[in-house]
């Protein structure tokens, strides 16, 4: 299944890709499941991040490499956190950052996602979960890219 998001900034993208922080990863976590951040290298080729869920019955770790980072032709910046442990019932993850330049200055930041599990109709089920875990993000991205 596929998630994307888009959300308008008033900062450039050189600039919201440097605001890819430990602070920003952090006020982006949803407020369920509670999120434990363990390791968090940056948003860079070969940078890896671990969380841990706590879903209040168990507490399920999740670590991602991120894959590929760059800046394109058209200004756009990037970077890609591919999931190597996943919770339960994921079983494949994908997450691409973009950063676009707007059409009138600032940025559009594109959370597009890609996730599976072990049946479709289960990917489907979770879609709105999914949806609203990445929704949620919109108003912290404008604030903190005013």
């Amino acid at each position: 299944m596929r998630v994307i998001l888009r959300t308008a900034v008033g900062q450039g993208p050189a600039q919201v890709m440097a605001g890819f922080t430990r602070e920003l990863f952090l006020a982006l976590a949803p407020p369920f499941p509670k999120l434990k951040l363990v390791r968090y290298d940056g948003s860079r080729t070969g940078d890896v991040v671990e969380i841990e869920l706590n879903t209040g019955i168990k507490k399920l770790p999740w670590t991602s490499l991120i894959t590929d980072d760059g800046v394109r032709p058209d200004g756009t910046h990037y970077f890609v956190d591919e999931g190597q442990r996943l919770p339960p019932p994921l079983r494949y993850w994908k997450h691409r950052h973009l950063i676009e330049p707007g059409p009138r200055g600032g940025s559009i930041i594109v959370d597009n996602l890609e996730y599976r599990t072990a049946f479709r109709a289960l990917d489907v089920l979770i879609y709105p979960a999914m949806w609203a875990q990445f929704a949620w993000r919109k108003p912290i991205y404008r604030r903190w890219f005013r």
